[in-house]
């Protein structure tokens, strides 16, 4: 089956996994692979896809989440479900336009260590065309999980412009 097949029958899963038990989200649309998404009781919004298939043994669903809490005053925060639960101690580094930034992580999660580099990894989706974790899971093997970008600029505005009434 093709890759493009394969992220098409994803787009059940992604909607399935944002819907989850709370049945107030509303879908703010459906960009290539990335959909975006308000909860108003929370309230939250955010842009959401999982990360491309692969045939390498899993812990975990991995998926990239960008989130904004407009009573919290948090816009557009990267958070990265990983397939494997990590190596504690060890570097996870994410690769996204010809940058390589390290990431602060645990369990199966990441995030960028500052508001700086979540700055830069929100501005490189913008135009990369896809971004890869490199990490060691908690056996100490190598693994990536690599997401397709394209659409996730769009679902990502669409987020934002979601929460923009919310406070």
């Amino acid at each position: 089956m093709r890759r493009s097949a394969l992220r098409l029958l994803a787009l059940p899963m992604l909607m399935a996994l944002a819907a989850g038990p709370a049945l107030a989200r509303e879908s703010l649309g459906l960009y290539g692979t990335w959909g975006a998404f308000r909860d108003p009781l929370v309230p939250r919004c955010y842009a959401i896809a999982m990360a491309d298939p692969s045939a390498m043994s899993r812990d975990y669903q991995p998926y990239a989440a960008i989130g904004t809490w407009p009573r919290r005053g948090a816009r557009s925060q990267v958070h990265l479900r990983l397939s494997r639960k990590l190596a504690q101690g060890k570097q996870v580094t994410l690769r996204i336009g010809g940058q390589r930034i390290v990431l602060t992580a645990g369990g199966g999660d990441a995030w960028p260590s500052s508001d700086t580099d979540n700055a830069a990894i929100i501005a490189a989706m913008r135009s990369a065309p896809s971004m890869t974790v490199n990490a060691r899971d908690a056996k100490g093997r190598p693994f990536a999980n690599t997401w397709a970008l394209p659409g996730a600029a769009s679902a990502m505005d669409a987020a934002l412009i979601g929460c923009a009434r919310l406070r």
